[in-house]
């Protein structure tokens, strides 16, 4: 049995679980039969024309977990931001891990989104913001849509400002021989609050692990969103994100993606702009080895005017890993003095490593300020030499340089934690040690 026809089978299963008076009823049903309409995305399709999905589909993936597994905080510790106090969601195998969990009520609501589509005190923001910016028409969105069952309920009201980060962790432990996740987030930022966030998908297995993740964030009028996505797992886990941002006049909208390991991961991130004088940043830093494949897909819908976009990308690939990138930007005829920036710059370290990118502008307005670029080249061989005859060793003198091409995305990661750890992170993917103070 394909994997298309397993998820169609699982459906009916988790219809009949759920109960009659289940919210999303109708929502479910228009996915589902999108997703078996469309079916899995193929090469065929332009946005995918650069990522396979094959190797992933393979598996023969348990839809639910079928078993539970306990693990303790000093088995996963090194995968939280733990030398700050941070709210924490976490999940293990799709399932909400109270122990593990520090949730609130107070002035805020940091909980599970299957308390928020139980409980009628939430009827009022589901109604208004589920399902309402993600693309109905995406196969892999709809698959979510279809089996939305678990994730992360975020609910920040006006004008509080919340006072330490929120950590969304998702851990897989080889409860199954292949398992396959479907969280559904939902982050509702209102007028004037302002939140950080951390996310994080992590395997602790050599069992195949799809996880296929849909987040939508809503940011109101003069509010303003931090987001960070760590994606560090191993060679046997797959991943593709699907982001959406919606974004209310005077509101800046921030998303860095540091993506450092994993079979396959695709992440499709987008942004629309409801309003004037709106500020979005996507910014993120890739760097494989072995066989590898990270595709970053981004989209920046300027639908009004006096708004601006920064996009930055960077990327280093060594062995046989592939990277992609193909970014759009959009600029609607009424969208008059619009600043969008957009550039992708990558290293290949090896003659056998991959990158295809594709910057794009799509412009309606004539009165706008909008760039776009890439680059793909290999290390600068006077810079090596200079290096390397002040007594620094290749090995090091390489990392120095890949992480001073990087480094300039770091500088715009507002909590300081994060860039510590990711600092790290950079260290330990390019084998060396920095000498910095981390």
């Amino acid at each position: 049995m394909s994997l298309k026809d397993k998820l169609a089978t699982s459906y009916m299963v988790l219809e009949n679980q759920i109960a009659k008076n289940d919210p999303l009823s109708d929502i479910r049903s228009k996915a589902i039969q999108q997703f078996e309409n469309q079916g899995f995305p193929t090469k065929k399709e332009e946005a995918w024309k650069y990522t396979s999905l094959n190797s992933v589909l393979k598996p023969d993936y348990n839809v639910f977990a079928k078993k539970e597994k306990a693990i303790e905080y000093k088995d996963v510790k090194p995968y939280f931001i733990h030398d700050i106090e941070t709210y924490k969601i976490v999940f293990i195998d799709g399932i909400y891990s109270s122990h593990l969990s520090e949730t609130s009520h107070e002035g805020l609501d940091v909980c599970l989104m299957s308390a928020a589509l139980s409980k009628p005190k939430y009827k009022e923001v589901i109604d208004t913001y589920f399902n309402k910016v993600a693309k109905e028409d995406d196969s892999l969105t709809a698959l979510n849509t279809a089996f939305t069952k678990e994730g992360a309920y975020i609910y920040i009201p006006k004008s509080k400002v919340v006072e330490k980060p929120i950590e969304i962790i998702h851990f897989a432990t080889g409860v199954e021989d292949a398992l396959m996740l479907q969280p559904r987030n939902l982050v509702v930022v209102e007028e004037n609050a302002q939140v950080q966030i951390i996310e994080r998908h992590q395997s602790l297995t050599s069992h195949p692990v799809l996880t296929n993740v849909v987040t939508e964030m809503f940011v109101g009028k003069n509010a303003v969103l931090d987001y960070y996505k760590i994606q560090n797992d191993l060679e046997s886990a797959s991943l593709i994100d699907n982001t959406y941002i919606s974004q209310e006049g005077n509101s800046n909208a921030s998303v860095h993606t540091f993506s450092f390991g994993g079979k396959l991961t695709r992440n499709n991130l987008n942004y629309y702009h409801k309003g004037e004088y709106i500020d979005s940043t996507l910014k993120g830093i890739t760097i494989l080895n072995d066989k590898q494949h990270v595709d970053h897909y981004t989209l920046v819908d300027h639908a009004a005017p006096n708004c601006e976009s920064h996009q930055d990308y960077k990327g280093i690939f060594s062995e046989k890993s592939v990277g992609v990138f193909n970014g759009k930007i959009l600029v609607d005829r009424i969208a008059q003095k619009t600043n969008a920036f957009q550039q992708n710059n990558n290293i290949l370290l090896d003659d056998t490593a991959t990158i295809n990118t594709k910057p794009q502008l799509e412009i309606f307005a004539d009165d706008v300020k909008c760039s776009h670029g890439c680059t793909i080249g290999q290390l600068d061989p006077e810079a090596l030499f200079y290096l390397k005859s002040r007594g620094i060793p290749e090995k090091e003198a390489k990392g120095l340089l890949t992480y001073a091409f990087a480094n300039n995305v770091l500088e715009s990661v507002r909590i300081p934690e994060v860039q510590k750890r990711i600092n790290k992170l950079i260290a330990n993917k390019l084998g060396i040690n920095l000498g910095l103070d981390f």
